[in-house]
């Protein structure tokens, strides 16, 4: 009997799963295998929300498994050991793994293919399981990847993605090879109090709700803070519980500005995942250095603090921050608000911010979170990266009647339509009424301490 093992990094689903189809196709048995990487928890990124929900999708695939004769086998400790040990365990020939695209991960499958080789035995890795096309896939004349988002889209908009793969109908397992526990979800501290659950189950019944009734109006809504007219499937890409190429092929056959407007904020995915390919050490350098003298000392670690909590004074950044707390995700608006009022208006490093959103978002991956902080700091790959996002300004137009803010600021809810979003201008009793606090920096001298330290006018 022939054997192969299937590492599941962030691909936690047999839909459209080409390591595990492959493994199957050539194998009469496979051990589908899960390690609990103890240099991932030693670097803080099994956050609480984020352990919770890999809880919740590691059930659901030992689940989906049995209900397929096989079941999911369970490791802890360094990845190219535990893979080894379960390798032998089997007598498999071959690993089957996904591509990823950070530093670490490609650091990870060198040692992993060198060990086995060691062994007699091969790796796999498999393109397009992480992403719809692999990350260098399509790049420029003379550079090895996109700097910029709108030429990378329109070259990805018109490549052909492979076609999504059905689940398997049956999986055997040998029974030699024994598992871990599932961890218990509700031993995890700290968890988000709102946070969605995980596993292929839901990230499916979440996909066709947003297909069915969400997605024809997203180019609308997207940035409807209190509506939140997006499809709140990252988390569910971020752990491979969706195909983000089964997301796209069902997206483009409903059709409609809606469904192209959600594929492009895909593609923004793919994009982030082929900058970081291509320049790994932008995990935490400046991908384009600004030479930033970022603010330090007492005052700055303050005000990060009140930026972290909730308490910036100005009610729309408090609102996201709040939001990401309870839920342990944030609305993209909120993000690019936060994000700017962090590095633009108190002038703070974006790592911290990038730190701060890793421990919280249950879909913070290296890629989307630490460019996304970068597009925003400036330092990134944004086109204008000194644009300031005016809190007020965007507060009145994405949130008009405040709905947004007084869900989430309950200090504030008695107030009215727009004057929820300046608290400050109030007078006198009517204003000692509200337990809120003032604004930790006037927008004014926010603006012109970035300007002064950017050097433009």
């Amino acid at each position: 009997m022939t054997v192969a093992v299937v590492l599941f990094t962030s691909d936690l689903r047999l839909h459209d799963h080409p390591p595990l189809r492959s493994a199957l196709d050539n194998h009469d048995a496979v051990v589908p295998l899960f390690v609990r990487d103890e240099h991932i928890d030693a670097a803080g990124f099994a956050a609480p929300n984020r352990l919770a929900f890999l809880v919740d999708c590691l059930a659901d695939l030992d689940s989906g498994l049995r209900e397929r004769g096989g079941r999911l086998v369970l490791r802890s400790g360094d990845v190219v050991d535990r893979v080894r040990e379960v390798a032998r365990e089997a007598d498999a020939d071959e690993v089957h793994m996904a591509a990823d695209v950070s530093r670490y991960a490609h650091r990870r499958e060198d040692r992993l293919r060198e060990a086995l080789r060691e062994d007699g035995r091969r790796l796999r890795v498999h393109d397009a399981v992480v992403t719809a096309l692999p990350p260098g896939a399509v790049t420029p004349a003379g550079s090895d990847h996109f700097a910029v988002f709108t030429p990378y889209h329109r070259r990805w908009d018109q490549e052909r993605l492979r076609d999504p793969l059905p689940a398997p109908r049956t999986v055997r397992v040998p029974d030699s090879v024994r598992s871990d526990d599932l961890p218990d979800r509700a031993k995890i501290p700290d968890v988000s109090e709102g946070l969605a659950p995980g596993g292929e189950q839901a990230a499916r019944h979440s996909l066709a709700n947003w297909l069915r009734s969400g997605i024809h109006h997203y180019d609308e809504r997207h940035d409807d803070l209190p509506g939140d007219g997006t499809s709140r499937l990252s988390p569910h890409l971020h752990f491979g519980t969706l195909s983000p190429t089964e997301v796209v092929h069902r997206a483009r056959a409903v059709s409609g500005s809606g469904a192209e407007a959600f594929v492009r904020q895909v593609c923004w995915r793919e994009f982030h995942h082929q900058v970081l390919a291509a320049r790994p050490a932008a995990a935490h350098d400046d991908y384009r250095a600004k030479h930033d003298r970022w603010r330090t000392g007492r005052d700055a670690e303050d005000d990060f603090a009140a930026w972290r909590d909730g308490l910036t004074g100005y009610p729309i950044v408090d609102a996201a921050m709040r939001q990401l707390s309870h839920e342990g995700w944030m609305h993209n608006r909120g993000r690019l608000l936060a994000g700017s009022f962090l590095t633009k208006t108190l002038y703070l490093d974006w790592r911290w911010g990038a730190r701060h959103f890793l421990r919280m978002l249950v879909d913070g991956d290296v890629a989307n979170n630490q460019m996304n902080w970068q597009w925003m700091a400036g330092t990134g790959t944004d086109t204008r990266p000194n644009r300031v996002l005016n809190p007020i300004r965007q507060a009145l137009r994405y949130d008009p009647d405040g709905e947004y803010v007084r869900r989430w600021v309950p200090q504030l809810a008695e107030l009215e339509g727009a004057a929820v979003h300046e608290p400050w201008k109030l007078t006198g009793l009517e204003r000692a009424r509200y337990d809120y606090p003032d604004p930790i920096v006037s927008l004014s001298e926010g603006l012109d301490r970035f300007k002064q330290a950017r050097g433009v006018d």
